[in-house]
C-alpha cells in the first residue's frame, strides 16, 4: 500500500485531480443505484425517484466537486508531511478505526447541533432539510459551506493523529454505508434486530429519518450515544 501511494504521488497533478473527481462521481453513482435497488426490493410500492428536480442534480454535482477538492486537500497535506499515515497490518487497525469512528461521530454531532441552534440553520442547513422524507440523493444535497466544514473535520483528525491506512479505508466504507442507509427513506432492519445490544446504539435509517421529520432531535450520524448523553435522543 505504501509503495502504491508513493507511485500515485508521482503522477501529474492534473491527472491526480481527475482521478479524485472520477472516484467521487463513482461513489455517488454507487449510492444512488444501491439505494434505488434496496428501495425496490424492500418497498416496491414506495420507491422514490433518484432525483426529483434538475436543481438537485446541480447541487449534487457541486457537492461532488467540493468533495474532490477536500480529497485533493488531504492528498496535498499528506504529500507535504502534515498528514502521517501508518501502514502496519496489526491489531492497531481496530483501535485506530474505533478512534476515528467515534471521534468523527462526536465532531459531526457537535457541528450538526451547532448549525441547528444558530443562524446557520436557515443560512446553510435548511437546504438539506427540504427533504422531510429523505431519499439517497439527499445525502449529497448540502450547502457548500456544510460540505467544506464536514471535510475540514475529517482532515483535522487526520492531521492530529497518524491513523493506519486500513483503518481509514474501513472508516470511509462505513461512512458511505451510514450515509446511504440514513437517507433510504425506509428502514431495512426489523425493529427486533435494531434492539440488539450493540445495534440499538447505532444510527439507523429510522434514527436519521426521524431527525428529518423532527429537526430538534437525533443529531448523531453513526451512533445515537451523543444524543442520549445530551438529551436530544428521540425514540
Amino acid at each position: 500500500m505504501q509503495e502504491f501511494l508513493q507511485s500515485f504521488a508521482n503522477l501529474p497533478e492534473v491527472l491526480i485531480g481527475a482521478i479524485f473527481l472520477v472516484e467521487n462521481v463513482l461513489l455517488t453513482a454507487l449510492v444512488l443505484v444501491a439505494g434505488r435497488n434496496i428501495q425496490r426490493r424492500l418497498s416496491p410500492h414506495a420507491v422514490t425517484l433518484i432525483a426529483a428536480t434538475r436543481n438537485e442534480w446541480i447541487i449534487c454535482a457541486g457537492t461532488n466537486v467540493l468533495n474532490t477538492l477536500v480529497t485533493y486537500a488531504g492528498y496535498w497535506l499528506w504529500k507535504q508531511g502534515f498528514i502521517i499515515i501508518s501502514y502496519e497490518v496489526s491489531w492497531t487497525i481496530a483501535t485506530h478505526f474505533l478512534l476515528l469512528f467515534m471521534a468523527m461521530d462526536l465532531l459531526m454531532f457537535l457541528f450538526h447541533y451547532l448549525i441547528h441552534k444558530t443562524f446557520l440553520y436557515q443560512a446553510v442547513h435548511s437546504l438539506h432539510h427540504q427533504a422531510i422524507h429523505p431519499k439517497p440523493m439527499d445525502l449529497f444535497i448540502l450547502h457548500p459551506v456544510e460540505t467544506v466544514c464536514f471535510g475540514a473535520l475529517w482532515l483535522f483528525l487526520l492531521v492530529i493523529f497518524p491513523f493506519d491506512i486500513y483503518a481509514i479505508i474501513l472508516y470511509l466504507i462505513l461512512n458511505l454505508a451510514f450515509g446511504l442507509t440514513g437517507h433510504l427513506g425506509i428502514e431495512p432492519l426489523p425493529a427486533t434486530i435494531r434492539q440488539w445490544p450493540l445495534l440499538k446504539y447505532l444510527g439507523t435509517s429510522t434514527f436519521h429519518h426521524d431527525h428529518h421529520e423532527h429537526v430538534g432531535y437525533n443529531f448523531g450520524f453513526y451512533t445515537n450515544l451523543w444524543d442520549r448523553l445530551f438529551g436530544t435522543y428521540r425514540r
